[in-house]
C-alpha cells in the first residue's frame, strides 16, 4: 500500500506530459504502478487503491487463520480486468522500455523481465508475491516467482547497467531510511520458510541489499546522475494500511514530490 506514494508522482507525470524516459524498471506495487504509466492510463492506480485494494477481499489478516493469502492478488487481477484492464496493447506498443523484477524461488537471485501482452499479468503478479501474505504460486517458463523487492528492492544499479545515465529513483521511503533486519525477522524467516531455504536466505538478506542500493544512489558512479524522489518524513501509509485518509495524505505527498520533479528537472 505504501506505493500509493509513488502512485501520485506518476499522476503528476502523465498529466503534465512530462516522459523524458526510455527505461522504467520496477517492482512489486512499483511495477504495477508503472505498467499503467507507461500504458498511459490516466487514473487507473488511483482506483486501484482507492476502489479496490481499500477493501476486505484484497487484505484480510483473518484468512492467515485458515492458511489462505493475506493479500489476494488473484481477486485484485481478476476484478481488475474485469472493471478497468490495463491496456496492454498500449504498454506494448510504447517506446519505453518496461522491465519487471522478480526473484527466482529456487535460487533467490532477482530476475529481470520484459514482459509482453501473453505473459504480462504472471510476470507482474510474481514481482509482488510477496512469501507470507501471498500464498499462491506465480511460475513462469518453469521458474516459480516471488516479489522482486526480497532480491533487488531499489533495481537503480540494473538501471544504470541497462546503460541509463540520468535516473530518476522514486521511492516509498524517506530518503535516508534503511532496512534493518529485526530480531523477531530474523529467527522466524528461517522457521516460515524451512522449505526453502535457498529463499530464506535471500530474504534475510533483503535490508543488506535494501542498504547497498541507498548508498548507490546516494554516491552514484560519476557518470551518472540520480534524481532521488522520497518522501519528506514518514509517510502515513504502512505495508497493509487501508485507511482512506491516510492513503489520501500519502497520495498527496507523492503529487507534490512529482511537481518539484517536474518544476525542477532542467
Amino acid at each position: 500500500m505504501r506505493g500509493i506514494f509513488s502512485v501520485g508522482v506518476l499522476d503528476v507525470f502523465l498529466e503534465r506530459g512530462f516522459e523524458p524516459f526510455d527505461l522504467a524498471i520496477g517492482v512489486s506495487a512499483g511495477a504495477c504502478n508503472l505498467a499503467s504509466h507507461v500504458a498511459r492510463q490516466p487514473g487507473r492506480n488511483w482506483r486501484s487503491y482507492f476502489n479496490l485494494m481499500t477493501r476486505r477481499e484484497f487484505i484480510d489478516v483473518r484468512r492467515a487463520v485458515r492458511r489462505g493469502s493475506i493479500v489476494d492478488l488473484d481477486w485484485l487481477w481478476a476484478t481488475l480486468a474485469e472493471r478497468d484492464p490495463l491496456d496492454v496493447a498500449a504498454l506494448d506498443r510504447s517506446p519505453v522500455e518496461f522491465v519487471v523484477v522478480a526473484t527466482a524461488m529456487e535460487t533467490g537471485e532477482p530476475v529481470y523481465l520484459r514482459p509482453g501482452p501473453v505473459d504480462m499479468f504472471d510476470v507482474l503478479r510474481g514481482s509482488c508475491a510477496l512469501p507470507g501474505l501471498y500464498r499462491g504460486r506465480v511460475s513462469l517458463d518453469g521458474v516459480s516467482l516471488v516479489d522482486g523487492g526480497v532480491s533487488d528492492p531499489i533495481p537503480v544499479a540494473e538501471a544504470y547497467r541497462r546503460g541509463a545515465r540520468r535516473i530518476v529513483v522514486v521511492r516509498s521511503r524517506p530518503a535516508a531510511a534503511v532496512k534493518k533486519n529485526s530480531f523477531l525477522s530474523s529467527r522466524l524467516t528461517p522457521l516460515l520458510f524451512r522449505e526453502y531455504p535457498v529463499l530464506a536466505r535471500a530474504m534475510f538478506r533483503t535490508a543488506e541489499r535494501y542498504q547497498e542500493a541507498v548508498r548507490w544512489i546516494h554516491a552514484p558512479p560519476g557518470d551518472c546522475e540520480v534524481v532521488h524522489v522520497a518522501p519528506e518524513g514518514e509517510m502515513a501509509t504502512s505495508r497493509m494500511t487501508q485507511e482512506r485518509g491516510r492513503l489520501e495524505r500519502d497520495y498527496a505527498m507523492g503529487r507534490g514530490a512529482g511537481e518539484r520533479v517536474v518544476r525542477e528537472w532542467a
